[in-house]
């Protein structure tokens, strides 16, 4: 944002018009002990042109790179209309919609952005965002406990995103909320239910999993109901495209069609990568669920002359003070990246969000399948995948990994850390950003490698 300084004689003339003698003596009541002082390795200032120039140059250090990587956040195309737009100042600087009567077209783009999602969920309401994927998941797992009331044990799969498990776990731990981590099947890389779980409020169903496989989300969900349990599903927006919808999930023997919940990261729909942020996080359910449902609501109403408005709705001011205790300490929505992803949503549309989507998978098997031709590399799971694959070597993972960036290639995503019983796994990634050279020079230059190390 533009930032005009003011001159000495401005500072001088206001401090006067205070009766202050000084700004230090404006921030008196501030003990010396608190200050920090000079910032001592802080550069002098430089001119506009001078500073240009040693960002560009830093810049470039970063260099280009083919990406291969996925696990949690996509490289998509992004229309350079959506940041155009999202960037305009009435979006841009408009941080957060209290004042209803100065706020309708911030408003009314969330009420917006709250139809798109649960048009993709299949699911009754939406909130106006979340923090992120992680801590939206977290606050399903908080909100999966206050509605069953009688038990406060969730069944989380191993093939959640770790990084989603470490956050659900931080955010309930103390709260006397226990996770029950669901195994997987080694050959197929789906979830395994356990015979008899006992009473539990919540299951988790990721689709797809962390390693990009489909789960069988009827099978999961009717189970989940057949237990008196929440189903809450961690989806990728983008697939919901082309996959059913989480409210149309299950539904067989009598059972409850569809997730009660539904949530996940929303970085794909029209965020940059940006070295990890800022994202959010959606939320949609059931409208019986509704009142327990976290953060911001955004509805439309109409106003004493009969004109339609918009208002924030059904945001119980407790849960800024009530800590724990409170129905969700989120008190604020990522009201510029969702206004990204309403762009995004709204120039694309079904049927190109459908070709992102579709683009995507066909990418990943091609390459898949590229890959899989070289000796030495195996699909890990027979499962069907979206546009994600986990590939097996028969080498040490990290230095094939070294060997590709050397080469200007980000192969994958390694995981021996997060899933050692898989041995030297990789997870590998492509969307509809890439292209047939792509594609045949990651696997020529993986072929390279392979064939000039010796096997471990």
């Amino acid at each position: 944002m533009p930032f005009i300084p003011h001159t000495p004689d401005d500072v001088t003339a206001m401090l006067g018009t205070i009766g202050a003698a000084s700004i230090d003596a404006l921030f008196d009541e501030i003990p010396p002990a608190l200050k920090s002082g000079k910032l001592k390795h802080v550069p002098e200032g430089a001119p506009e042109m001078a500073v240009a120039r040693l960002m560009h140059e830093r810049a470039a250090l970063d260099g280009f790179w083919s990406n291969f990587i996925g696990a949690g956040v996509y490289e998509h195309h992004i229309p350079a209309a959506i940041w155009q737009i999202t960037t305009r100042g009435e979006f841009y600087s408009a941080y957060t919609p209290y004042q209803a009567e100065a706020s309708q077209g911030t408003l009314q783009l969330i009420y917006e952005y709250q139809t798109m999602m649960t048009r993709l969920t299949g699911l009754d309401a939406s909130n106006a965002s979340l923090y992120d994927g992680a801590s939206a998941l977290a606050e399903a797992v908080l909100m999966a406990v206050r509605a069953h009331k009688s038990s406060r044990r969730v069944l989380m799969p191993k093939t959640v995103h770790p990084t989603y498990r470490k956050v659900v776990l931080t955010t309930v731990k103390n709260q006397g909320i226990e996770l029950v981590e669901l195994d997987y099947d080694p050959a197929t890389g789906m979830t395994v239910l356990p015979a008899d779980p006992g009473a539990f409020a919540g299951l988790v169903i990721p689709q797809p999993n962390f390693f990009g496989v489909l789960e069988d989300v009827h099978a999961l969900t009717d189970w989940a109901h057949a237990h008196r349990a929440m189903a809450i599903a961690l989806v990728n927006p983008t697939t919901l495209a082309v996959l059913e919808a989480p409210g149309q999930w299950g539904g067989s023997n009598n059972q409850i069609t569809g997730a009660d919940i539904a949530c996940g990261e929303g970085q794909p729909l029209g965020a940059p990568m940006a070295s990890g942020g800022p994202y959010f996080g959606f939320m949609c359910c059931r409208q019986e669920f509704v009142r327990q449902m976290p953060g911001r609501i955004v509805g439309r109403t109409v106003d004493l002359d009969g004109k339609p408005g918009f208002s924030l709705t059904l945001q119980a001011r407790e849960q800024h003070i009530r800590r724990s205790k409170a129905t969700s300490n989120i008190c604020t929505n990522q009201g510029l990246v969702v206004t990204a992803a309403t762009q995004y949503l709204s120039l694309l549309g079904p049927a190109g969000l459908a070709k992102v989507a579709a683009a995507s998978h066909a990418n990943t098997v091609a390459l898949a399948d590229k890959l899989c031709a070289i000796p030495g590399v195996q699909r890990a799971f027979s499962s069907p995948y979206f546009h994600e694959v986990v590939l097996q070597l028969d080498r040490k993972v990290a230095d094939v990994l070294r060997a590709l960036r050397a080469q200007g290639i980000l192969g994958g995503f390694d995981l021996s850390a997060s899933y050692p019983e898989l041995g030297n796994a990789i997870l590998v990634c492509a969307t509809e950003t890439k292209t047939a050279a792509d594609l045949d020079a990651y696997a020529s230059q993986l072929a390279r490698i392979l064939s000039a190390a010796t096997p471990r």
